[in-house]
């Protein structure tokens, strides 16, 4: 399977299009490029069941968050606040990102 270039990157902000977690925002923790996933701060939490270890004496429930697929997730404009998608261009001599919505940088 070919790898396609995310548009998302660790650190922005995003908000959920679709899934039991619509509407949500949050910010990007980790991308994983392999599995066309990210791991958002708040969305898609879980509760894992864990054995007591050297780690976590105590064991119990945690919750966490898991992977969800980078096609349910829009990039936030920074202006308004929206969902927005992503376009590429030059700026002195870099490229750079910048939401389509208001033409700002991101």
């Amino acid at each position: 399977m070919a790898q396609v270039k995310l548009k998302i990157k660790k650190g922005d902000q995003v908000v959920v299009l679709s899934g039991s977690d619509k509407g949500k925002q949050g910010e990007v923790l980790l991308v994983i490029p392999a599995k066309n996933k990210a791991i958002v701060q708040g969305v898609n939490v879980i509760k894992k069941h864990t054995k007591p270890s050297a780690q976590n004496p105590q064991g119990g429930i945690l919750e966490t968050e898991a992977p969800i697929q980078i096609s349910n997730l829009a990039i936030v404009d920074p202006e308004s606040g929206k969902p927005t998608r992503v376009g590429y261009k030059f700026e002195d001599g870099k490229k750079v990102r910048f939401a389509k919505k208001s033409g700002k940088t991101l």
